[in-house]
């Protein structure tokens, strides 16, 4: 698989859970595989505190994008001011992402979940954003309203309020 030069790369900041993450996440991704992982050494025991040999930094691919996932300790955690996109083509790809990604994880409102590590995703298709695009608001206004009531996205759901064909 050819890696992508990319120029910005997202850090997920772990406690220890870094290499067990990495290998998560590459298991959900069709194209996706582990990097390369750099360890502590004993150098600088007193400012890390890890064991000798665990991972520090494990590079990662997702769909061809690099990740790093790095055990820096329980100093920060994850919150929802960020969150990765998963933007799906139909719901049987919504579905896989969602199960796999709250196993051990927790459910939220509007295509959101958080992860067992903590790590906020919204999960949702490809269209929504043509939909949210839409001039007519009303159109807009049924489909929002309708994702509002939802965990999950169900597009079948939401295209049929965006029509104003809902059952």
């Amino acid at each position: 698989m050819a890696t992508v030069d990319q120029k910005i790369m997202n850090c997920l900041w772990f406690d220890s859970e870094a290499e067990e993450a990495a290998t998560f996440y590459t298991s959900i991704f069709s194209n996706s595989r582990i990097g390369q992982v750099s360890r502590y050494g004993k150098e600088g025991f007193e400012f890390h505190g890890k064991p000798e040999g665990s991972a520090m930094v494990v590079s990662f691919y997702l769909e061809g994008q690099e990740f790093l996932a790095l055990n820096g300790g329980p100093l920060f955690k994850f919150n929802e001011s960020i969150s990765l996109i998963i933007n799906c083509k139909n719901q049987e790809e919504l579905d896989h992402f969602w199960n796999r990604l709250t196993e051990g994880g927790i459910e939220q409102p509007c295509g959101w979940l958080k992860d067992k590590f903590g790590l906020s995703w919204q999960v949702t298709s490809s269209d929504w954003k043509e939909m949210m695009s839409d001039p007519d608001k009303t159109k807009v206004a049924r489909a929002m309203n309708a994702l509002f009531i939802m965990k999950k996205p169900d597009i079948a759901v939401l295209r049929a309020a965006f029509n104003g064909t809902e059952k």
